[in-house]
């Protein structure tokens, strides 16, 4: 890494000296518990992270393990993870009286190399991941310092990409609400407007803390001066964004009906999640809770009639 990496590296770093509550410690250290040796660290990210409301929310991770063959004992579990990664779970645990919820994703290290690099037309990782998030349980120093890079390159991805299809750089509140816009509209939501300015004002001071040393690392002038492109040199940029979007939404479908088995009360969950993100209202049946696998392919159908999956 040269020396632009390291400052955002070291952004990164100092982000995760920090305390965490202590219901999200046991939470975390249970949930690495189920995976064993393998886990090289678990990622608290989201909104119970960033107004540190854990009373009736469901904390979010991601827990990073070195090969999903070492992680699972079933070896569908390990197939469904690595084709359409990640494989979703849920975990709750009674803390002080307290029920505390999690939602926690299966990633490997090299599926989260990937997955926050350039070549990975998907947004879903490296979009979350140059949000706020928190390295917990790390399994050495080498492990640390992997995830740590790991992270940086997912806010160089992230702003690399929308700065693409710009002709020069712009300030930094309306670079992060249109990479934010641009994400979202690339998986299977329905958010209310102005979603992305909400995103960046929650945590205005650190994105605009961020920006100068991210686009540092990517070697561009943080000055607000034109990038010297031409037009055609920005149209495989929007051409990919509109692949994002086309595989976006296909992918998400596909990893809420991976969730339905794999999620405690998964059909419930499936529809409660696109109920939220669509809007559409689904009515759970019986048959649907026992054959999992065939009600998401009849909420699949469900969505297309109503317009929400296109």
């Amino acid at each position: 890494m040269n020396s632009s990496d390291n400052e955002l590296v070291g952004f990164i770093r100092a982000e995760w000296d920090r305390s965490v509550p202590r219901e999200v410690e046991i939470a975390a250290k249970e949930i690495s518990t189920r995976y064993g040796d393998c886990v090289t660290g678990v990622v608290f990210y989201g909104s119970c992270l960033r107004t540190g409301e854990i009373e009736d929310k469901i904390l979010d991770f991601y827990v990073i393990v070195d090969s999903y063959s070492n992680a699972y004992e079933k070896r569908w579990l390990a197939a469904a993870n690595k084709m359409i990664p990640p494989n979703v779970f849920y975990h709750e645990t009674e803390i002080d009286g307290m029920t505390v919820r999690s939602k926690y994703a299966v990633l490997s290290m090299e599926d989260l190399k990937y997955r926050v690099s350039t070549s990975c037309l998907n947004v879903s990782v490296w979009a979350r991941f140059c949000q706020p998030c928190l390295l917990l349980n790390a399994r050495d120093d080498l492990a640390f310092a992997e995830i740590n890079e790991y992270i940086a390159t997912a806010v160089k991805t992230m702003l690399g990409n929308i700065l693409d299809l710009k002709p020069h750089v712009i300030e930094s509140r309306e670079l992060w609400v249109e990479a934010f816009e641009a994400t979202y509209a690339a998986e299977l939501r329905s958010e209310r407007g102005g979603k992305g300015l909400e995103i960046y004002l929650l945590d205005q001071e650190r994105y605009d803390r961020l920006t100068p040393v991210a686009l540092e690392a990517l070697g561009i002038s943080t000055e607000v001066t034109p990038l010297q492109k031409q037009p055609e040199r920005r149209f495989k940029p929007a051409f990919k964004w509109m692949m994002r979007r086309w595989n976006g939404k296909w992918v998400s479908f596909l990893r809420l009906v991976k969730a339905s088995m794999t999620f405690d009360g998964g059909i419930d969950y499936l529809a409660w999640k696109i109920r939220r993100h669509s809007g559409v209202e689904i009515e759970i049946k019986d048959w649907m809770r026992k054959w999992p696998i065939i009600a998401g392919v009849s909420l699949f159908w469900s969505l297309r009639k109503k317009g929400a999956f296109k």
